[in-house]
């Protein structure tokens, strides 16, 4: 028992890890013809051959730059990060950070879209801590100088871009430069308001680097991350329980008696399912932490009573002393209690489920479709047993029916005065 359920985990490991592999050695994007064919990525293509463009990993932004260092051991940084911002109302920033690829201790250029003004603002602001908590949000220096900002609200093409010339001091590495961008649909006046939560806002930074292209992208590790935790769910929680589930109700006696083959199997897809899904649990929790400011409540409370109620049920199952036999007066208040748990589980999964592949949007159809799949396949399962299960009750029903009105009625012997007398049950007895 215990080898088949680490060579099903280490299978499933392999998998992922497979699937990690092959997406992470994807090449580079480079940028779409509608933004190479605006007139900002022109212009400064037309300053310098080296202009390099690639498509960003969120938010559907794309990013050009060319650099070249000045006299003074400094980098003349030229940069033009553009998306379809067709709203209008909102704002588009991209910044670098000195020290860790996040927002918070980054040095932004923002340029906000206001209602009723022609020309859209763009100023450097300093986003803190405090920032993130709540507090107001205003245009402020940074640590070097920043030229030539301007927006281009392209409306042909539906890019709304910005341009700006850096001068970077030697402490930000052009080899490994740390910068994110951020994309939201409300402010108030200079003042950009909070963007929406999505996985696309958490993942928009990455480490680039500017001589040759290549980037380390975080958000990329952590969608792999992602992945392996919404497969191992599936697979643990959402597949092998109520397979578990299926066998205990349907081959314990009735329609089909597996005696004592079902328990070994009940007892296999419920342990197998709960190491695959405390650990996609586990995982989640990871990814809850490391995405402190973007927590999605409601999937995270379910994971924790999800964890929790298969807890008590596999402790219930291993811990055999502590199971009440058949003979025990509590054995009956007992089963009340496992099948609540199961059949709680059975709804609180798929929901959560859902809620989790919700959360993955735009990449979210597949894992949906996949999900589908799976529970309608479940679903039929279930609905072929139980009318097996009905119409074996039934057909024994009518059979013991049958054979109660066929059978002969039992014959009394009675003395009278002329002898003995036949008298089936029933009869009315009649003096001659």
């Amino acid at each position: 028992m215990q080898s088949f359920a680490l060579n099903t985990i280490f299978i499933l490991i392999s998998l992922s890890s497979l699937s990690i592999i092959v997406s992470s050695s994807k090449p580079l994007n480079p940028c779409n013809d509608d933004f190479l064919h605006t007139q900002a990525y022109k212009q400064m293509q037309n300053q310098t051959s080296t202009t390099q463009c690639k498509k960003l990993s969120s938010l559907h932004a794309q990013f050009a730059w060319n650099y070249h260092k000045t006299s003074h051991n400094q980098t003349q940084l030229n940069i033009l990060i553009g998306t379809k911002l067709i709203t209008n109302t909102g704002w588009l920033a991209w910044g670098i950070n000195p020290d860790l690829p996040r927002m918070v201790g980054t040095r932004a250029i923002i340029a906000v879209k206001v209602p009723n003004q022609i020309t859209p603002s763009v100023n450097t602001y300093n986003i803190t801590k405090d920032i993130q908590l709540g507090c107001k949000f205003q245009p402020s220096g940074v640590d070097f100088m920043v030229q030539n900002m301007t927006v281009v609200d392209d409306k042909d093409v539906g890019f709304f871009s910005v341009f700006a010339t850096l001068v970077l001091p030697q402490r930000y590495n052009v080899s490994s430069l740390k910068h994110v961008w951020q994309v939201g649909y409300c402010a108030d006046g200079v003042e950009p308001k909070m963007h929406e939560t999505s996985l696309g806002n958490l993942d928009s930074k990455e480490v680039l680097d500017l001589e040759t292209g290549d980037s380390q992208n975080i958000g990329q590790h952590r969608r792999h991350m992602r992945k392996i935790h919404g497969i191992l769910n599936i697979i643990g929680w959402g597949t092998l329980l109520p397979i578990g589930v299926i066998v205990a109700r349907y081959f314990k006696k009735f329609p089909v008696e597996f005696d004592p083959c079902w328990y070994y199997f009940h007892y296999s897809c419920q342990v197998v399912g709960y190491i695959l899904g405390t650990a996609g649990w586990g995982l989640g929790l990871f990814l809850g932490h490391e995405s402190k400011y973007y927590t999605f409540h409601s999937h995270r409370v379910l994971g924790i009573c999800i964890f929790g109620f298969t807890t008590l049920q596999v402790t219930q199952i291993l811990a055999f002393q502590f199971k009440p036999t058949q003979e025990d007066e509590y054995r009956k208040h007992w089963n009340v209690y496992h099948h609540f748990l199961g059949y709680a589980l059975l709804v609180m999964i798929p929901v959560n489920i859902y809620k989790g592949i919700k959360i993955l949007k735009p990449d979210n159809l597949t894992w949906k479709w996949t999900y589908n799949g799976i529970l309608v396949l479940l679903g039929v399962v279930v609905l072929a047993l139980e009318i097996v299960t009905w119409a074996k009750f039934l057909y024994i029903k009518c059979c013991k029916k049958t054979e109660e009105g066929s059978s002969p009625r039992p014959i009394e012997i009675e003395e009278d005065k002329k002898g003995p007398r036949r008298i089936e049950v029933g009869e009315d007895s009649k003096d001659d």
